[in-house]
């Protein structure tokens, strides 16, 4: 491509503390969990660069049983992007110039708030800069969603210490979760939904329990602890994890520690039950065992991607006491 292409990344977070001018009077910014509003004309929008945009930003959900968006998408035309649309926290702008650049900007109309301005002559330019800044945009939006959930659940925490007395260890999550059964090696904490429930259970292992196929023992552990902690609503039924779609693994790490994540479908053996689960294994060396901590949704006929991001955000934000 011949065309002359900037690419510019702008994190101005820091930037009134640092600066000895008043701090500007910034609105608070509005908007669901994951949603991003989209601004470009009407028949960008209808064309290849709005199909682009779609395709890029709503890509499936990682780890769902049925694909659900990543991000939901609000489109608006430039001409009614003013005032209070203003104040959305996630806005993908597009706009024409001469000169092609991509920019993120934090709390440019709004607090908190996430903008990237994409400027071209044309469409393919402008589809050419979302294109090749697609990661680390997907990637800024999730990590500036995960703060905005943690900020909301801080408002209302838990009081429980159930996780603290019985591993060492606390979550932050909404007083909507209750403690549904605590055993010598489980936790399990529940909250109900309209159509269904959340979950999160702990519990944990010897360092020796992950020995051999790592991926095949996680599974194995899983299927074992629902058999004798979680029933299903049928005599004789229990939790396994529903072998038809394949999991997601990933080696990572979670507060310095070797981190296991698997991403998949449970269902319930003997009965039809089935849903999204994220199992985090952590190795915690100091206390000589792997640190279990589950979330997983049940909410038939429903979306699932934000409780499934709620869960993954509570998980993310584990504390060894």
């Amino acid at each position: 491509m011949k065309k002359a292409v900037i690419f510019v990344l702008i994190l101005c977070l820091n930037a009134c503390k640092e600066s000895k001018t008043p701090l500007r009077y910034l609105p608070d910014s509005n908007a669901n969990i994951n949603h991003v509003t989209v601004v470009m004309p009407k028949k960008s929008w209808e064309g290849r660069l709005g199909k682009t945009t779609r395709d890029l930003l709503e890509t499936p959900y990682e780890g769902l049983p049925f694909d659900e968006p990543q991000f939901t998408l609000k489109y608006l035309p430039p001409e009614v992007f003013t005032g209070f649309a203003r104040n959305s926290r996630n806005i993908v702008w597009f706009l024409k110039d001469s000169l092609g650049r991509f920019q993120l900007s934090e709390d440019f109309m709004a607090k908190p708030q996430l903008v990237a301005r994409i400027s071209g002559e044309d469409d393919d330019v402008k589809a050419y800069l979302l294109e090749e800044n697609i990661k680390l945009l997907r990637a800024t939006l999730t990590d500036k969603e995960k703060k905005e959930k943690l900020r909301r659940i801080k408002k209302s925490p838990a009081k429980d210490r159930d996780l603290k007395d019985r591993f060492k260890i606390s979550l932050r999550y909404p007083t909507a979760y209750k403690t549904v059964k605590d055993t010598t090696n489980f936790v399990w904490i529940q909250k109900d939904t309209p159509k269904g429930h959340m979950n999160l259970i702990a519990y944990s292992l010897p360092l020796q329990g992950l020995k051999g196929n790592v991926k095949k023992r996680i599974l194995e552990i899983r299927d074992s602890i629902g058999k004798r902690y979680i029933p299903g609503r049928l005599k004789g039924s229990y939790m396994i994890t529903e072998r038809a779609y394949r999991p997601y693994f990933y080696k990572s790490s979670s507060k310095g520690k070797l981190t296991y994540i698997t991403k998949g479908t449970w269902e319930v053996a003997n009965d039809f039950m089935a849903g999204p689960f994220v199992n985090y294994m952590i190795k915690d060396t100091l206390n000589k065992r792997w640190m279990v901590v589950e979330g997983f949704a049940f909410a038939p006929s429903s979306s699932k991607r934000d409780q499934m991001f709620e869960l993954n955000t509570i998980i993310d934000g584990i504390v060894f006491e």
